[in-house]
């Protein structure tokens, strides 16, 4: 069956292509929420579906809770009519297209965690009609579309190709980078079926700067994961160098900055105290456990996992011989003062920030923990790290700072002091060459 020969799809094209098609987003979270304002921004009436009784409330008071998002925009999208937010999964029934932005974490024993996708999927089962197109954007392992979501939405007899249709379309956000904001950003799909493919190609092309058609789901679902495997392996190469350029006495951030004026056949990648955020730390284990399946080892993802994991380790460490050998403290009583908690600069976002292992570490060491942010007022509830919920950030008061012993620099955030912090504290652990154009007092500094 083609296009032309199922009604369903007819319809579903031309609602597409006269802008008339109802679009239902579930998750409004770092993905969901800029990807509704990228269809409102094009017309499509959008209703943003979440669990969150408080995300709801505030998207319909138009206020916002991503800093990422600002609030002028929600505003703006409340008042065009064409925005609700909808706690009734009821209304999914009216919806043309239904996307799906939920998380997809790792267990405890670093396995796929797909409680989420499979709960969305069997509410959007419950009122799924013929006509709908439903796409997952969720980081998975390839075949999760294709064999759990599909089965769970024909279990009411529906066909998918047939009587629905079912993509996927991998998300590619990046927080707090204005450059590259939803709509400017190529969306890769594939579809069940070709039907599928077309339809959500017409959808997504509607809103983004391109489609990127490939030839099956599964395809589609590698290519997220390939991206931050990609980005894992390098950080983690990166990583390593910088241990070993450390022992030679050469500094990693002066070497990067050389080798990247290569103008082909090089791309930079720069070491941190861990990794963070939600895609990178987690996509790698989504192959590394499909990969067990089939029976092929994945070394090099591995690799790379055990490197970045130990990335908290070694700062502490440096730290905790620096205290030595300076000042002849030990870390059991130290006063740290940790330096951003967001997963990277600019953002609000601390989804798998290494800030966390890092407080953690230091605590277990007998050290005195407090942070500064200037994005992250408070730490919220996270599944790992559940014993830092609630805590607050002290304040940029740098005549304060000088009662620590030392400054822990895990974010860099733009518009921090670092002068001023290193002038205040009499050490400075640098994990991120936050304080390169310092020029007094470099001998505070060291890099970690």
């Amino acid at each position: 069956m083609n296009a032309v020969d199922n009604v369903h799809a007819q319809n579903l094209a031309g609602a597409i292509q006269s802008g008339d098609a109802t679009v239902g987003i579930i998750g409004l979270g770092y993905v969901g929420l800029p990807l509704a304002r990228a269809f409102i921004a094009q017309g499509f009436s959008t209703t943003g579906f979440d669990i969150d009784a408080e995300k709801i409330d505030c998207l319909n008071r138009g206020e916002t809770y991503l800093k990422p998002i600002p609030e002028s925009d929600i505003k703006a999208m409340v008042a065009s009519g064409k925005f609700r937010a909808e706690k009734d999964f009821a209304e999914l029934a009216k919806m043309d297209a239904v996307i799906m932005c939920v998380p997809t974490p790792l267990t405890g024993a670093h396995e796929p965690d797909l409680s989420y996708v499979t709960s969305t999927t069997e509410t959007i089962a419950k009122y799924l009609r013929p006509g709908q197109l439903v796409v997952l954007e969720s980081t998975t392992y390839p075949g999760t579309t294709s064999e759990i979501i599909r089965p769970l939405l024909e279990a009411g007899g529906l066909k998918s190709g047939e009587d629905f249709f079912l993509a996927y379309s991998p998300e590619r956000e990046d927080p707090g980078n204005e450059s590259h904001g939803t709509a400017k950003i190529p969306k890769v799909v594939g579809g069940d079926g070709p039907i599928a493919l077309s339809l959500a190609e017409a959808l997504y092309g509607n809103v983004v700067a391109g489609t990127v058609p490939v030839s099956s789901l599964e395809t589609a679902e590698a290519v997220k994961l390939t991206e931050n495997i990609f980005r894992s392996v390098n950080i983690a190469l990166v990583n390593e160098l910088k241990l070993i350029y450390d022992k030679m006495g050469i500094d990693i951030w002066e070497v990067i900055d050389a080798a990247k004026s290569k103008p082909f056949g090089y791309m930079p990648f720069y070491p941190g105290p861990g990794l963070g955020g939600h895609c990178i730390p987690i996509d790698p284990f989504y192959l590394s456990w499909k990969a067990k399946q089939y029976g092929q080892p994945t070394q090099f993802i591995e690799l790379a996992g055990e490197i970045n994991t130990a990335m908290p380790d070694h700062v502490v460490g440096v730290l905790a011989a620096q205290l030595k050998s300076r000042f002849g403290k030990d870390l059991r009583g130290a006063k740290v003062l940790l330096m951003g908690v967001a997963y990277k600069r600019n953002v609000d976002d601390v989804r798998e920030s290494p800030a966390f292992r890092l407080i953690e570490i230091l605590e277990e060491g007998g050290a005195f923990v407090d942070f500064h942010d200037p994005f992250v007022d408070k730490i919220p509830h996270t599944r790992k790290h559940d014993s830092l919920s609630g805590r607050g950030a002290v304040p940029w008061d740098p005549a304060a700072f000088a009662a620590y012993d030392v400054a822990l620099i895990c974010t860099d955030h733009s518009d921090v002091d670092y002068a001023a912090l290193v002038e205040a504290v009499p050490l400075v652990i640098d994990t991120r060459n936050a304080t390169a154009n310092v020029s007094n007092n470099r001998d505070k500094i060291v890099k970690a």
